[in-house]
């Protein structure tokens, strides 16, 4: 067991931090979406299995604007162009292995930051609660991950709130092609869509939830699979459900599935 590196991670979660094993190839080597976080054990048992892994961190609790500078893009062009350097001072930072550098700060706590890859040209923005940033001292072959900084993670200013919050309204993953109107949807298109749009009002997001759960399971989606999906669902959902009772739903769809089959067998 490499002993900095699993003593690097421990502190991260001493610190509150959710720590994530990372490969070198910047791949998760455990399932840790809506999983709690790491404890001290079990941070020292997987490092004992894989002594060389590097770390991240959960971006449940903060985001990061993560500012690429590799494969001849220059992220920091972007950055620099905002004339608002002061943005991104007094605030965590640290340097990437492949010299880019990650911008960390805490969420609002009134206010929902979404994640944005494309935020900028070469820059994103890491926000999802399922999603990660590798941290120092990682290293990608013979470079590391080096914090530029001890400062602690500060609130976002309010220009980089509105520039945010201002991307989001601006974000449209495909143009508006022209006279076109898709026709003869099905259900299997409502379920695709319903990933993308969330649950719907208030008053019947309970049942759109167990119909969106038990429409992928009837299609045979692999139910870790259908899980996941319906947390997606609910995050695009604007007064989305507590997490407990998505679980909830889903096991209770999954049990219900499992019956339903059976009865076809008989």
């Amino acid at each position: 067991m490499h002993p900095n590196l699993v003593n690097y991670a421990l502190s991260y979660a001493e610190h509150g931090f959710s720590v994530i094993p990372i490969g070198s190839n910047k791949r998760p080597l455990i399932k840790f979406a809506n999983k709690p976080p790491l404890e001290g054990d079990e941070i020292k048992q997987i490092w004992q299995k894989y002594p060389t892994a590097n770390i991240a961190l959960k971006t449940d609790k903060f985001f990061v604007i993560d500012v690429d500078r590799h494969s001849g893009e220059d992220g920091m062009k972007s950055i620099k162009a905002l004339n608002h350097d002061e943005w991104f001072k007094n605030t965590l930072c640290e340097r990437t292995a492949h010299n880019g550098f990650h911008f960390f700060f805490t969420k609002p706590k009134d206010l929902k930051i979404q994640q944005n890859i494309g935020f900028l040209p070469s820059v994103d923005l890491k926000a999802h609660e399922n999603n990660y940033v590798v941290v120092a001292p990682s290293m990608l072959g013979d470079k590391s991950y080096k914090w530029l900084n001890s400062e602690p993670m500060r609130e976002p200013p309010q220009g980089l709130i509105d520039l945010i919050l201002e991307k989001q309204k601006e974000f449209k993953p495909v143009e508006q092609l022209e006279g076109y109107k898709p026709t003869g949807k099905t259900q299997t298109t409502e379920l695709f869509e319903k990933i993308a749009n969330g649950l719907g009002k208030t008053g019947g997001r309970n049942n759109a939830l167990a119909s969106f759960i038990g429409g992928l399971l009837f299609r045979n989606v692999d139910p870790e699979v259908a899980a996941k999906l319906a947390v997606i669902a609910n995050d695009n959902t604007e007064d989305s459900l507590p997490l407990n009772e998505v679980e909830r739903t889903v096991n209770s769809m999954i049990e219900k599935e499992i019956r339903r089959r059976e009865a076809s067998n008989e």
